[in-house]
C-alpha cells in the first residue's frame, strides 16, 4: 500500500474500488508550525477517463490498484484509435485520442519504451518514455556562432508540437525531448 508522500505520476491506486491513475501531483507546505504536508493529486478514472482532485496527508495511506504493465510500442492510428503492439507477444491495444490527452504530441510511428496499463486485458492508459527523439520539421535558419546557452527559438516537430530550442539547431536535425515537461534536452 503506498503512502500519499510516495506517489508519483502513473502510478495507479484504486479508489472506490476503481483504478485510478495519477496525473498530476503538487506537494503543499504549511505555513505555520506543527502542521503537515498536504499532497493536491489529480487522478483519472482508468474505467471512465474521468478526472478526480484529492488531497492527502504524507502519511496517508492509499489501496494499490491490481493492474498489468507490458511494454509496447506505437504502431499506427486507426480512424480514432491509437494501435500499441505488444512487444512480448505482438497482441494489439487501441485507445482513443481523448484518453491520450498531453501525449498524442510525442507519438511517432515505431516509438518503443512505451509502458501500457492493463486492467481485465484491457488498455487504458499509457507511460511515455522519459524522452522522445524527433528531427526538426520547421524552424528558423541557425545562426552561426550561437552558443548553446544563449536564446532559444520555437521549433515545430513532426506531430505538431512546438519545443523551444537554442539558436544553432536547424532544420531537418533530431533533437531530444523531455516528454514529461516539453522541453529540449539535447541533439539527438
Amino acid at each position: 500500500m503506498p503512502r500519499a508522500s510516495d506517489l508519483k505520476k502513473g502510478d495507479v491506486v484504486d479508489i472506490d474500488g476503481t483504478p485510478h491513475v495519477v496525473k498530476q501531483l503538487e506537494a503543499r507546505s504549511p505555513s505555520s508550525r506543527g502542521a503537515s504536508t498536504l499532497y493536491k493529486v489529480r487522478f483519472n478514472n482508468l474505467v471512465t477517463g474521468q478526472k478526480r482532485d484529492e488531497s492527502f496527508k504524507g502519511d496517508d495511506m492509499l489501496q494499490a490498484s491490481d493492474c498489468e504493465r507490458v511494454n509496447v510500442l506505437f504502431s499506427y492510428i486507426d480512424g480514432a484509435q491509437y494501435i500499441f503492439m505488444n512487444t512480448g507477444d505482438y497482441s494489439q491495444y487501441g485507445l482513443d485520442a481523448g484518453s491520450l490527452e498531453g501525449q498524442l504530441e510525442y507519438l511517432t510511428d515505431g516509438l518503443d519504451g512505451i509502458t501500457a496499463l492493463l486492467v481485465e486485458g484491457q488498455i487504458v492508459a499509457i507511460d511515455l518514455p522519459q524522452s522522445v527523439i524527433m528531427p526538426v520539421q520547421e524552424t528558423a535558419p541557425g545562426i552561426k556562432g550561437a552558443s548553446a546557452s544563449a536564446r532559444t527559438k520555437p521549433a515545430i516537430m513532426p506531430t505538431g508540437l512546438t519545443v523551444q530550442v537554442p539558436e544553432y539547431i536547424e532544420q531537418g536535425e533530431s533533437i531530444k525531448i523531455n516528454t514529461t515537461n516539453g522541453k529540449f534536452m539535447s541533439r539527438a
